[in-house]
């Protein structure tokens, strides 16, 4: 009974939430930071344990895998014009992980950060699923790395969108792949509503950024001593 009523729960808020956003369009209206801050106050003013919200909230946590991987829709349908940019966009995706990365080591160790939680940011910018593994697999604490990527996620498709367009990025291409690349499954869905190329290419730019990742973060761990 627990289980549906925290689904329930769940699917209330968020379609709440996104009613909302659609009738304002306003960025800090994001539908998921409402849902998420609405299920932490319902959790505190109802006295509901966390373990006792995950009842049902582990059959949503299921629908994850599923849900990044219909992402790739938009992708299949643009295909042959992304295959005439492939070494273009290999190349910005590489430069750009390598850059993400770095920058996460380099703030973190600056501002002190111990080596299991710059460990543990280090995946930040790729999608849930794959984030867990990659942290579990350098040493870092999975449940924190969790939380980093929600936050980069939500940042990433408030913020994101006025950042290019405050810095004048006004190709499609650009503006998804950097969307995918630096705010994953979250800021494809945020690029979803400018139009289809733009949906494409960050599905591209988060995909890209989870196999990158995973690849260059154990090698980067070695090399910086971690």
């Amino acid at each position: 009974m627990f289980e549906i009523l925290s689904v329930s729960l769940t699917f209330g808020i968020y379609f709440a939430a996104q009613l909302l956003y659609r009738r304002y369009r306003r960025v800090w209206l994001n539908p998921l930071m409402l849902t998420i801050a609405g299920i932490i106050i319902l959790l505190r003013l109802l006295h509901i344990e966390y373990e006792e919200y995950m009842q049902g909230g582990s059959y949503i946590n299921f629908l994850l895998k599923p849900a990044i991987v219909a992402l790739g829709v938009p992708l299949y349908e643009q295909l042959s014009a992304v295959k005439k940019q492939s070494f273009a966009v290999i190349l910005s995706q590489l430069a750009g992980c390598i850059l993400g990365i770095g920058a996460t080591v380099g703030v973190a160790f600056l501002f002190g950060a111990s080596r299991d939680i710059i460990l543990s940011l280090i995946p930040k910018s790729v999608t849930t699923p794959a984030a867990l593994e990659i942290s579990a697999a350098i040493g870092g604490i999975p449940p924190l790395t969790v939380g980093a990527v929600i936050v980069t996620g939500i940042l990433g498709a408030v913020a994101g969108p006025l950042f290019l367009k405050k810095i004048r990025v006004t190709d499609r291409e650009a503006a998804g792949l950097a969307m995918g690349s630096a705010a994953h499954g979250i800021g494809t869905a945020k690029s979803a509503e400018a139009g289809a190329t733009e949906a494409a290419y960050s599905s591209l730019g988060m995909i890209l950024t989870a196999v990158i990742t995973a690849l260059l973060a154990p090698w980067i761990v070695e090399l910086s001593g971690l």
